[in-house]
């Protein structure tokens, strides 16, 4: 398969905010508002990744952007997370757009690698099938690894989502250029395996538009910690719609 050129979507984690709320015993700063106002600036999609320990994203959050969203057709779902801990009965619950399957550990300080083939295939394979049973695309957190990705496919996967940090730490030094060929080269792979492509983990303002301009078929970036951080500044309008202007640049630089 080649790749074709696609409109990169953009979906906001909003687990920060929860993350900061949960300091207090306030409700703020609002979870289901900042998803609504993001959504109201032109978001594609909204993300969580409700963790075991609820340090940030809780029951009743996953819940209630179920129920925001079905006021916004169109708008993505995506929840992140382990299948072999809590995610499957959030999946269950709500049935959102997109599940994300991620490797983590209970406990884990932030997401840091993907799954692994054939190692992972036996107990994602029946959890993936599930999802699509119910009605739910599958996407698999994945490292820049071009000969994992038909292992990906394998298993029932409808989609990759490219480990960006490697990418993100290269940024602005002599490493970036190689990183961008090694995520185009994974990117293409996962094309040609009849995958879709997402990608996340540190993408911000600078570094976005230059990794969409060289990933072949990117589908959607998922965006949460710098989204967040330029919020603060900037406010949720402001910041969707930087996002979505880095995304138009990195669109109208690729080649035809």
């Amino acid at each position: 398969m080649t790749s074709v050129p696609v409109r990169t979507l953009l979906s906001v984690n909003v687990n920060k905010v929860a993350l900061v709320r949960n300091t207090r015993h306030l409700g703020i700063p609002s979870v289901l508002r900042a998803a609504r106002l993001c959504l109201e600036a032109g978001a594609h999609g909204i993300t969580v990744h409700p963790r075991p320990d609820e340090r940030h994203i809780r029951a009743h959050d996953v819940s209630d952007l179920a129920e925001l969203l079905v006021a916004w057709p169109g708008r993505e779902f995506n929840i992140e997370g382990n299948p072999t801990h809590n995610l499957m009965a959030f999946i269950r619950a709500v049935r959102p757009s997109q599940a994300t399957f991620v490797p983590d550990s209970v406990g884990q300080f932030t997401s840091d690698h993907g799954w692994r083939f054939p190692h992972d295939a036996q107990q994602l394979a029946p959890l993936i099938a599930e999802c699509r049973a119910l009605g739910v695309r599958v996407s698999l957190f994945m490292d820049a690894e071009p000969e994992q990705m038909a292992g990906a496919r394998a298993v029932g996967a409808d989609r990759v989502e490219l480990y960006t940090e490697p990418y993100a730490a290269a940024w602005g030094t002599d490493r970036q250029d190689a990183q961008l060929q090694r995520f185009a080269a994974a990117a293409q792979a996962a094309l040609d395996a009849d995958l879709g492509i997402n990608a996340g983990h540190d993408l911000n303002l600078a570094n976005l538009a230059a990794f969409v301009a060289r990933v072949p078929g990117l589908l959607e970036v998922s965006i949460g910690h710098a989204f967040i951080a330029d919020a603060l500044e900037q406010g949720y309008a402001r910041t969707t719609q930087a996002y979505l202007a880095c995304l138009d640049e990195g669109m109208a630089q690729r080649e035809p």
